[in-house]
C-alpha cells in the first residue's frame, strides 16, 4: 500500500533521495507482481544509437513482414516524443514460467504429437496483465507526490504517466538492458543472473526525473548454446536473428505460405519457440510466475495437435479470447497444427484427419498437403 498519509509520518518523511524514491517504486513494483524494476532517462543516448543497427538489419532484409519497424524511427530515436512531458521510464520485468525447466534440454521434443505453444503464451494476454499493472503502480506513485515535492525530481509538477507493452516503436530490451534488469543474451533475449529469460518487459512513462540504473555486466561468455540449438539457425551471428527463419516469426507474425524448406525444423511448434530458452544455463535459475494470469487455458501446456486440429473458427475464437494466440488468426494457426501434424509420429489415422480439411483454403491446402506427404514418407 502507499505510504500512509498520518500525521506521524508527515512529520517524518522516510524519503531523503530520489535513490529512497526508487527504492520505494521498486516494492511497489513487486507487490503487484513484478518481478524487478529499474530506471531510464528519456533522454538517455542509447536510443539514437540503437537506431543504426535497427537500420542496418531492416536493410540486410532481417526483418521480414515485421514492416512495422520501419516506421516512427524519430520516436524510437527520441523517446519523449512518445509521450508528452516524461522525462523518465521505469523498466519493468514479469516472470511468466509455471514449471522449472529440465536443464538445459529441449524437452518440448519428447513430445512430437502435442501441440507446443511458447510458456508465455499458455494463459492470458500478458500485454493486457502488464499494462493494467502499470497502471496500478502510476497511481500508487501519484498518490504519492506530495512527499517528494521537496527532492527536486519534478514532483510538484502536473504528474503524466503511460504505461507501455510491447505496444510502442520502443526499443524495450536496450532500454531494460540500461535500467540494470539484465545483460542481452547471444539470442538477443535479455538474460537475468538471478532469473534467466523467462519473463516479459514493461514500460512506464512518467514526469518524474528519477536518477537512472546502472547497466549489467553480460555474463554469456564464450557459451553458443542457443545459437547452436535453434532448429532453422536462425542466428546469422551471436546478437544477430534473421526473423525470417525464426520459428516464432514463422508461426506468430508471419502470413501466408511457410517456405517448405523450415517445415521439418518447426517440427510441432504451433505458436512460438523456446528451445533458445531452454537450453540457455542461466534458465537454471528461471524464476515461477508469481500471478495467476500466466497459468494455461484449456489445457494448452499438454494439448495434443489432433485436438487443435479438430477446431473450427469459432472455437479458435472461443478457447483464444484473451489470448496472444489470437494474434495469428484462424488460417495461419490451423497451418501451424498442419505442419505439426505433418512432423508428428507416422500414423494412418493423422492423414485421414488431414484429408478431411482440404477444401478450406488454397493457403491451408498447401500445408496439408505437405503434411500428407510427410505422414506417407515416414509410413513407408
Amino acid at each position: 500500500m502507499p505510504f500512509a498519509n498520518t500525521s506521524a509520518n508527515l512529520e517524518i518523511n522516510p524519503f531523503h533521495t530520489a535513490s529512497d524514491v526508487i527504492a520505494w517504486i521498486r516494492k511497489q513494483a513487486i507487490e503487484l507482481g513484478f518481478a524487478d524494476c529499474g530506471v531510464v532517462s528519456v533522454h538517455n543516448p542509447l536510443f539514437a544509437k540503437q537506431m543504426q543497427g535497427l537500420k542496418q538489419w531492416l536493410e540486410q532484409g532481417y526483418h521480414g513482414q515485421l514492416t512495422f519497424l520501419e516506421n516512427n524511427h524519430d520516436k524510437r530515436a527520441n523517446p519523449a516524443l512518445l509521450v508528452e512531458g516524461a522525462r523518465s521510464i521505469i523498466s519493468v520485468r514479469m516472470d511468466y514460467l509455471q514449471t522449472p525447466p529440465k536443464r538445459r534440454t529441449v524437452e518440448d521434443n519428447d513430445r512430437p504429437n502435442h501441440a507446443i505453444i511458447a510458456r508465455y503464451a499458455r494463459g492470458r494476454d500478458y500485454h493486457k496483465v502488464m499494462r493494467s499493472r502499470l497502471k496500478k503502480l502510476a497511481q500508487r506513485i501519484e498518490a504519492m507526490l506530495p512527499h517528494w515535492q521537496h527532492l527536486q525530481i519534478n514532483a510538484e509538477a502536473p504528474f503524466v504517466f503511460r504505461p507501455f507493452s510491447d505496444s510502442a516503436p520502443i526499443f524495450e530490451r536496450p532500454l531494460a538492458d540500461a535500467a540494470g534488469l539484465g545483460w542481452t543474451g547471444k539470442h538477443t533475449l535479455l538474460l537475468n543472473k538471478q532469473a534467466g529469460s523467462f519473463f516479459v518487459l514493461g514500460e512506464l512513462f512518467l514526469s518524474l526525473e528519477l536518477p537512472e540504473g546502472e547497466p549489467t555486466t553480460p555474463h554469456c561468455g564464450s557459451c553458443q548454446a542457443c545459437i547452436n540449438i535453434c532448429p532453422t539457425q536462425a542466428f546469422i551471428a551471436p546478437y544477430k536473428l534473421n526473423a525470417n527463419a525464426c520459428i516464432s516469426y514463422l508461426t506468430i507474425e508471419y502470413d501466408g505460405i511457410i517456405p517448405e524448406q523450415y517445415r521439418r525444423a518447426i517440427g510441432n511448434r504451433v505458436f512460438g519457440c523456446d528451445d533458445c530458452q531452454l537450453i540457455c544455463p542461466w534458465n537454471r535459475y528461471a524464476k515461477l510466475a508469481v500471478i495467476d494470469d500466466f497459468a494455461p487455458r484449456h489445457g494448452l501446456d499438454s494439448i495434443r495437435l489432433i485436438e487443435l486440429w479438430q477446431w473450427d473458427e469459432a472455437q479458435f475464437l472461443k478457447s483464444t479470447e484473451g489470448s496472444p494466440l489470437r494474434r495469428t488468426g484462424y488460417l495461419n494457426f490451423m497451418r501451424n497444427v498442419a505442419i505439426g501434424l505433418g512432423n508428428a509420429t507416422a500414423d494412418r489415422q493423422n492423414i485421414t484427419t488431414l484429408q478431411n480439411r482440404l477444401g478450406h483454403s488454397n493457403m491451408l491446402d498447401e500445408h496439408i498437403h505437405w503434411a500428407i506427404a510427410e505422414q506417407k514418407r515416414k509410413l513407408c
